[in-house]
């Protein structure tokens, strides 16, 4: 969902190079919530013929073979499929992307797997040379997960944070305390892991990472706080508080916002502030 602009000079442009490592292949599937399009990353080490794609996006059978082509015109094949989290705009392919490429799907959740394996935070995957650290960040959905890649000083950072407005948290799936922890996490990435650059699922890179994060958790604060303001001024329903706190905010959005207020109302109330 998008709102304020975080800093960390956007690019210009979406798709294409992002890292060393990392080339974006732009999904067909713009809207208010997926901004430009779903960003399909396929990722390798310099000089190795395996690569590995994070987020394959939706059933598009054009933008899944437009990934393949991708790889194979830099002389790659693809060796793995990893995801995200499991919604559409992100996870809807994978099953027709590891039927074109024979790859395994790994996730979180285990009804997105194809094989086997699924991902533990902490764990170092390793394809061809190329070193994915796996990060925890539930809130936007229980499922969330980053991939940090510590040779570009980047992490892939699916809805968790956007490059361009901010995201929402998926009530009741997603809950505010979890994302402000994972918020966190990606914090002290950027203050002591060396993490300069966020590669986001939707819209531009971001080359100030620690900017990004901060403003995220700046701007949770900020709603917070208004949500908090308004339920003391009687807006009691989501509803009522939706249109009170967001009405600067496009109405095509307010579903969304109704997510993320019902999760913020939660955390007020779990924590006796409300």
């Amino acid at each position: 969902m998008t709102a304020a602009i975080p800093p960390g000079s956007p690019r210009p442009t979406i798709g294409g190079p992002a890292t060393e490592r990392a080339v974006c292949v732009l999904a067909p599937n713009s809207s208010a919530m997926t901004l430009d399009g779903t960003n399909t990353w396929l990722m390798s080490e310099p000089g190795s013929e395996i690569a590995v794609v994070v987020d394959p996006g939706p059933l598009d059978e054009g933008h899944l073979r437009d990934v393949i082509a991708t790889a194979q015109a830099s002389g790659k094949r693809i060796g793995l499929t990893l995801l995200t989290h499991g919604h559409p705009d992100h996870a809807e392919g994978a099953a027709r992307f590891a039927e074109l490429t024979g790859t395994r799907v790994r996730a979180l959740d285990p009804a997105l797997r194809l094989g086997d394996e699924g991902l533990t935070a902490g764990e170092v995957i390793t394809v061809g040379g190329l070193e994915l650290r796996v990060v925890a960040t539930p809130g936007h959905t229980a499922d969330s997960l980053c991939f940090e890649i510590p040779a570009d000083g980047a992490v892939l950072t699916g809805d968790t944070v956007l490059g361009r407005g901010t995201t929402v948290v998926a009530h009741p799936d997603g809950r505010l305390g979890d994302y402000l922890d994972s918020l966190r996490a990606l914090q002290a990435l950027t203050v002591e892991g060396g993490v300069e650059t966020i590669l986001p699922g939707h819209g531009p890179v971001l080359t100030d990472a620690r900017g990004a994060v901060e403003f995220y958790l700046a701007h949770r604060a900020n709603r917070l706080a208004q949500v908090e303001t308004a339920v003391e001024e009687g807006h009691t329903t989501p509803q009522a508080v939706v249109s009170h706190v967001y009405a600067d905010v496009d109405r095509t959005l307010w579903p969304a916002a109704e997510l993320s207020v019902r999760a913020q109302l939660d955390y007020l109330r779990e924590h006796g502030l409300i």
